[in-house]
């Protein structure tokens, strides 16, 4: 059931005709505005910080539209990161910029994907020389007809020695070998549970089974042989079990809180409890998303979450 149910958002997210609705819709783009940090690099900047100067808490910049599949979106979607990018740079704050490998070319062609990436990749180390902090190009895992090539960008990316870094789905069962490989070069993974559908040979398919397996993947990511590699866990979830179960995890194994390890979250969800674990003393970053093509982003937010849907669907009736 959960698995149709995450097809079905996957179709509505691809859908032109919906998106297009949605997103003229005064309803729907009243909603967005609660999960988006404004429509381009000034506000999306600005929220960024915000976080930082009123909760302690850090920003992933993410600009809207994935699955592109046109030379002109393609060239749209990468000046936006690098932009944001420098936009970072000059406020001081983290260059920490959210790519997903279809939103800059992958399904034109993954030469034109891996270029772009380089660009991006080059334009976060320039934008922030000369200031501390937590600088990357965080590669976004989509379905799992990708996998293999972004894991392979990334380890290009890293291998020219510039900053990157990459996603693991707990729904797939490949991603414990994945993360084994990731944590023996000291890489920065993030681990998500993952909002896409695939069948119960590839991936984990409740959501007692993705569960115990994020729990598995968290003990490789703070275990001695993690910390010994110099690898660094990000762990992105809004399951507050699961963020106890990592902190008590890094505290028996000695990982520095607020330093070595980072818990993710995404604007406007829970936020109460982004801001708890901030004023625990825990680093806290916040997925945000910025630009006016949100359907998609919200789409997979409602794949993750049944209960997502009702609201959207409750502000677009009442709209």
């Amino acid at each position: 059931m959960r698995r149709l149910w995450q097809m079905a958002m996957i179709r509505l997210a691809r859908s032109h005709r919906v998106k297009a609705w949605a997103q003229s819709s005064r309803a729907g783009t009243a909603l967005a505005t609660r999960y988006v940090a404004g429509s381009n690099v000034i506000e999306g900047v600005a929220c960024a910080t915000q976080l930082l100067r009123n909760k302690q808490i850090r920003a992933s910049l993410f600009y809207l539209g994935e699955y592109v599949d046109t030379p002109e979106l393609v060239a749209q979607n990468v000046a936006a990161k690098i932009a944001v990018a420098m936009a970072l740079g000059h406020a001081g704050l983290d260059v920490h910029v959210s790519v997903d490998p279809t939103q800059i070319g992958h399904q034109l062609n993954p030469a034109i994907a891996r270029q772009n990436a380089f660009r991006i990749a080059e334009a976060i180390a320039l934008a922030s020389q000369g200031h501390g902090g937590s600088h990357m190009l965080m590669l976004d895992m989509e379905d799992q007809s990708v996998t293999d090539a972004t894991l392979a960008l990334h380890n290009d990316i890293r291998a020219a020695g510039l900053p990157v870094a990459v996603t693991l789905q707990a729904y797939l069962k490949r991603s414990a070998n994945d993360m084994n490989s990731l944590i023996a070069s000291g890489a920065t993974v993030r681990l998500v549970k993952g909002a896409f559908a695939a069948g119960a040979d590839v991936a984990y398919t409740t959501r007692r089974e993705v569960k115990s397996h994020s729990r598995k993947l968290i003990d490789l990511m703070f275990s001695k042989e993690a910390k010994d590699a110099g690898f660094k866990p990000i762990i992105a979830t809004h399951d507050d079990q699961l963020q106890q179960y990592a902190s008590q995890r890094a505290k028996e194994q000695g990982w520095v809180k607020g330093v070595e390890y980072e818990f993710e979250m995404l604007l406007g969800v829970r936020s109460e409890l982004a801001e708890l674990q901030a004023s625990n003393g825990e680093r806290v970053r916040l997925y945000t998303p910025f630009g006016s093509d949100w359907w998609p982003h919200a789409m997979r937010r409602i794949g993750e979450n049944p209960a997502n849907g009702l609201l959207l669907a409750r502000s677009l009736v009442s709209g």
